[in-house]
C-alpha cells in the first residue's frame, strides 16, 4: 500500500503545476462553488433525467427512476458474474465487502443507498469528438462522483464516476452553429468570476452552458472500482475497474446496455475463429489502419464488448488482444501476429506513405490497447480515474488542487486546437498520439513538462542490441534527464524520464 500511495503522490506532483495553469483554457468547469450552484440550476443528475425533479436526490430514488432501472439491473448482473468468476478460479481467496477479505469488493449497496448520491464533479468540453458525429459538434460531459452523504461527517467520495454524455448541440437547432458554440467555450477562459457568480456567467445568453438541455442526452458511462486486493505478505497489490456504457433509448425513455466504442471483445474474437479473422481483415485494411493510426477508428459493433474490466497497476500497456492478467490470473493469446502487422504496414505505406504513430508491431499492439475504454483507463490515471473532479461537498480548506489526471491535462492542447479550428471555420485535425505521450502540436507548450519529455514523462528505452523501435523513437527526454526503468520489469521498453 505504501508503494501505491507513493506512486499516486508522484502522479499528483507530475500533474499539479500544469493542471493549475491549464484549468482556465475554457474547456472544463472545475470550480467547486460553480459546480455546486449548477447542480441547483438544472445540472443535477436527477433534474436532467426527470424534469419533474428540482433538487438532487439520493441513489435509492435515482435508481427507482424508470430511465435508470436497466442500469441497476445490468450492474447487479455484473457483480453476480464477477463473484462467480472469482469463486471459480480462486475458490480459496476470500472476497467480500470491507477489511478482513483478501479481495475487497465495492460496496454494491451504496449504489441504491439513501445515504449516497452522485454529485456533479466537473463539466468537460469534448468537441474534439465531432469526428464521430459532426452534426452534433461533438460532446459535452457532465461528470458525477458517487458520494456518501451521511450527516455529521465530511462526505467521503467513493471510487465510482458516472458520466452523462450529451451532444454538444441539437443537430436540428439552427440558432447556434459549431463555430458559435466553440467560441462560447473559448471565451469562457476569460471569465474571472468564481462560485455561484461563475455559474451565472456560464448560463447567460452567450454562455457555453445555456444551450444544454436534457434533449441532448446520448448515453451514460460508468466506471467503478469493483474490487481491490491490498498488498500483503502473500499477495501483490491489484485493483479491478469496471466500465460500462448505457445509451438512451428515446422510444422507451430508458438507458440500455450498449457496446462500448472500440472496446474489443477479446473473448469472442479468440473463441470464434471466423469472427477473429473478419476483425483482423477489417482492421488491417489500409483505410481502416490509417484511421486506427490517427486514433479516429470506429470499430463495427459486431466486434465489441459491452463491459470492460481493467486492472492496475500495469507496466508497458498490453494490447487488448495480448496476454493480460486480472485478479483471476488468467491469460489469453492474441488474434494478430507480427507478420500480419508488418505486411499491413507495408501495404498502407505503399498506398499513402508511412503512418504517423504505428510503425512496428509493438506500436500496433500499444495502439490496439490505447483505443479501448479499458486500455485508455489504465494510462496515467489518478486513483483509477482520468477526471476525479472537484469534491464539491468538502470544506474549502480541504479542497484538492488537481481535478484531473496527467493524461487529461496532456490532451488539453490538442482539444483546444480542435475547438479553435471549429471557431475559426477551419477543418480540425482530429488525430491524436498515444494516450500517455501527447502529440507535439502547435507551439509545443508541453515541451519540458512532465506530460511530454520532462521529469516523470513516459519515454522509450531502446534495446541496445538492435535498432530502436520506430513507433517510439521520438519518446525522448529533455536535456539533463534519462529514460529509466520503472517497476520491476527490466525488459520493458517503456520507462520514465528522471535525472541521470
Amino acid at each position: 500500500m505504501r508503494l501505491r500511495l507513493s506512486f499516486i503522490a508522484v502522479l499528483l506532483c507530475l500533474v499539479a503545476p500544469v493542471a493549475r495553469g491549464d484549468e482556465g483554457n475554457g474547456l472544463a468547469v472545475t470550480d467547486p462553488g460553480a459546480l455546486r450552484a449548477l447542480e441547483t440550476r438544472g445540472f443535477g443528475l436527477a433534474q436532467l433525467l426527470d424534469r419533474a425533479r428540482t433538487t438532487p436526490i439520493p441513489n435509492d430514488a435515482l435508481f427507482a427512476l424508470p430511465a435508470m432501472t436497466p442500469v441497476r439491473a445490468a450492474l447487479d448482473d455484473v457483480f453476480v458474474r464477477y463473484l462467480a468468476d472469482h469463486q471459480k478460479h480462486q475458490p480459496r481467496v476470500a472476497i467480500g465487502v470491507g477489511p478482513g477479505h483478501d479481495v475487497q469488493l465495492f460496496g454494491q449497496a451504496m449504489l441504491t443507498s439513501p445515504d449516497a448520491r452522485f454529485v456533479l464533479a466537473g463539466i468537460v468540453n469534448r468537441m474534439d469528438r465531432a469526428y464521430v458525429a459532426p452534426d452534433t459538434c461533438g460532446e459535452i460531459r457532465l461528470i458525477y462522483r458517487l458520494t456518501r452523504t451521511a450527516a455529521g461527517t465530511t462526505p467521503p467520495r467513493l471510487p465510482m464516476t458516472l458520466n452523462l454524455v450529451l451532444h454538444a448541440k441539437d443537430p436540428n437547432d439552427t440558432s447556434v452553429t459549431c463555430a458559435d458554440l466553440a467560441g462560447r467555450w473559448l471565451n469562457s477562459a476569460s471569465f474571472t468570476e468564481t462560485g455561484a457568480s461563475h455559474a451565472d456567467r456560464l448560463l447567460k445568453s452567450d454562455g457555453p452552458l445555456v444551450t444544454i438541455t436534457a434533449a441532448h442526452i446520448d448515453r451514460i458511462e460508468t466506471n467503478l472500482q469493483i474490487a481491490h486486493r491490498p498488498k500483503s505478505d502473500t499477495q501483490e497489490f491489484r485493483t479491478d475497474y469496471l466500465q460500462k456504457v448505457f445509451r438512451f433509448d428515446a422510444t422507451t425513455k430508458q438507458f440500455r446496455e450498449s457496446p462500448m466504442e472500440n472496446q474489443i471483445d477479446r473473448d469472442r474474437l479468440l473463441a470464434d475463429a471466423a469472427l477473429g479473422h473478419a476483425f483482423r481483415e477489417w482492421l488491417l485494411a489500409p483505410n481502416n489502419l490509417r484511421a486506427f493510426d490517427r486514433g479516429m477508428v470506429l470499430i463495427p459493433e459486431k466486434f465489441l464488448a459491452s463491459s470492460s474490466l481493467s486492472s492496475t497497476p500495469v507496466g508497458f500497456v498490453r494490447s487488448a488482444l495480448q496476454p493480460e492478467f486480472g485478479l483471476t490470473g488468467r491469460a489469453e493469446k492474441s488474434v494478430f501476429s507480427d507478420r500480419d502487422v508488418i505486411a499491413a504496414l507495408e501495404r498502407a505505406a505503399s498506398q499513402g506513405g508511412a503512418l504517423e504513430n504505428i510503425r512496428s508491431p509493438a506500436g500496433f499492439a500499444r495502439r490496439l490497447n490505447d483505443i479501448t475504454c479499458g486500455g485508455c483507463h489504465q494510462i496515467r490515471g489518478i486513483g483509477g480515474f482520468h477526471f476525479p473532479g472537484a469534491d464539491t461537498l468538502a470544506d474549502q480548506a480541504t479542497q484538492g488542487t488537481v481535478p484531473a489526471s496527467p493524461h487529461f491535462i496532456g490532451d488539453q492542447p490538442r482539444r483546444r486546437d480542435i475547438v479553435m479550428a471549429m471557431r475559426n471555420g477551419k477543418a480540425p485535425d482530429f488525430s491524436r498520439g498515444f494516450s500517455d505521450r501527447p502529440q507535439a502540436r502547435g507551439n509545443n507548450e508541453l515541451a519540458g513538462s512532465p506530460l511530454l519529455d520532462g521529469w516523470g514523462a513516459t519515454c522509450y528505452r531502446p534495446n541496445q542490441k538492435g535498432a530502436a523501435d520506430k513507433s517510439f523513437a521520438s519518446w525522448t527526454c529533455a536535456e539533463g534527464l534519462a529514460c529509466q526503468q520503472v517497476g520491476g520489469d527490466a525488459s520493458s521498453a517503456i520507462g520514465m524520464c528522471f535525472v541521470k
